[in-house]
């Protein structure tokens, strides 16, 4: 009888422990929620670091609230993060050092910051692909080559993503593919945690 109780004492500590472990493996993943619709994205903070807590950051600081989708290209990607709905452009933290070499690729569904040309211009902006865009890979280090850092990937709700891939767009002062009508990001919060 006390082996039999030691066991299942066994038993269940061992679950405990592998559940917990579980738990912390876990990736998080973040709620968008926008005048389309909502979707989730999990984040790769094992591919990704630097990139990952500095989303995270401006997350948690409600930097993205109210922002728009100013730049959607259909089959191609959605971009936003950076502008309000009267098309400012936001005031960011300093730039990241780009992690494009990470092994992920810019897939369908795949969540990669946005940047200018120089390689490590990255802040908050960021896009969605909607197509496996090869040549946004990382190739090499050289800053023509190195791409774009991908850290993510749309888990539940592509088909909003799809929606507002779809949306008309037209110029905007000087800038191209803007929404004709506004694509809000009502608000972005982490749902699970690492």
């Amino acid at each position: 009888m006390r082996q039999l109780y030691a066991f299942f004492t066994f038993l269940l500590l061992t679950i405990s422990v592998l559940g917990s472990e579980t738990a912390l493996a876990a990736n998080p993943q973040l709620l968008f929620e926008t005048n389309h619709g909502n979707f989730v994205v999990e984040l790769y903070p094992d591919k990704a670091p630097k990139t990952v807590a500095n989303f995270i950051e401006y997350v948690n600081a409600g930097f993205y609230k109210d922002t728009i989708f100013h730049r959607v290209i259909n089959r191609f990607m959605i971009q936003g993060g950076g502008f309000t709905a009267d098309m400012v452009e936001k005031e960011t933290r300093a730039p990241i050092v780009n992690e494009a070499g990470n092994g992920l690729l810019n897939e369908i569904g795949t969540l990669a910051m946005a940047r200018t040309a120089n390689p490590n211009s990255a802040t908050a902006q960021f896009f969605i692909n909607l197509e496996n865009n090869q040549f946004l890979n990382y190739q090499s280090p050289d800053p023509e080559l190195i791409g774009y850092c991908v850290f993510g990937r749309v888990l539940k709700g592509m088909d909003v993503v799809r929606e507002i891939a779809s949306s008309p767009t037209g110029s905007s002062g000087p800038y191209t593919d803007v929404p004709k009508s506004k694509i809000v990001i009502q608000q972005v919060k982490v749902v699970t945690k690492p």
